[in-house]
């Protein structure tokens, strides 16, 4: 494991992420499912956030209410008060953020920044809560993160973007590339396209720079343990059950 440079890594063992609490029952990033998450042992959080119309921060992955809901629309054109009559399946509200680190105050959470109206309410909420140990901010888009970045100072633990994936791989093939200073981890696909992203040389090029390597989303025991040889820092996983007895059979689980 590389050195930890914020508290919010500070972890004895390969981190398990629940990605967006552990989405394979269908009941992605509602209470319920990080409250198994919870119970199964887990206290590293992964989740999106959007904001509704008039300014509440909900934690939810797409940008419409459609595919998981059984209700439409697009959450930033919808006030709160709508937002929240929703049903993931049928069955489980839609959690504000601020909810979520009220009910889970041991857990850790790794945050992705879906839109840029969320920007200023995450960083607002982070400062109001003092949540500044607890919480990681990413997103695909390399100038939101370093515009929350530079908002919330030093304090706000952050993850590349796609621009500074993109510049540690070139990296670690040995072509010169800018990387933006502040971020704690390269969070990362084991490939895009069909062309691999994790391999030995980008993890010890993101040791050499005392950043960890979180891969997201591997539900395969077999890839699992193939990334965990390589020395990756983190899995993010939707079978929860899964990566904890991959981790259980390394002797690393905590």
């Amino acid at each position: 494991m590389t050195r930890v440079r914020h508290p919010y890594l500070d972890h004895p063992s390969p981190i398990p992420f629940a990605h967006r609490g552990g989405a394979a029952d269908g009941l992605e990033n509602t209470a319920a499912a990080f409250r198994v998450a919870a119970a199964a042992g887990y206290r590293y959080f992964e989740t999106d956030v959007h904001t509704t119309a008039d300014g509440a921060l909900v934690a939810f992955h797409d940008s419409t209410l459609d595919r998981v809901t059984d209700a439409t629309g697009r959450i930033r054109d919808l006030p709160w008060d709508a937002v929240r009559e929703a049903r993931v399946a049928g069955k489980e509200p839609l959690p504000l953020f601020e909810e979520l680190l009220e009910e889970f105050p041991q857990a850790r959470w790794n945050v992705d920044l879906k839109a840029e109206s969320s920007l200023v309410p995450l960083v607002d909420l982070i400062r109001r809560t003092g949540a500044w140990d607890r919480i990681c901010v990413g997103s695909f888009t390399e100038g939101r993160v370093a515009r929350a970045q530079r908002l919330a100072g030093a304090r706000l633990a952050t993850s590349y973007g796609v621009k500074g994936v993109l510049g540690l791989r070139l990296r670690s093939l040995g072509i010169p590339a800018a990387l933006r200073a502040g971020a704690v981890a390269a969070q990362v696909p084991e490939s895009q396209g069909g062309i691999p992203v994790v391999d030995r040389r980008f993890v010890r090029e993101a040791h050499s720079r005392g950043l960890q390597v979180h891969v997201w989303t591997v539900n395969d025991p077999d890839r699992m343990n193939s990334l965990l040889d390589l020395g990756v820092d983190g899995i993010m996983t939707d079978h929860l059950e899964t990566l904890r007895t991959v981790l259980t059979d390394r002797g690393v689980w905590v």
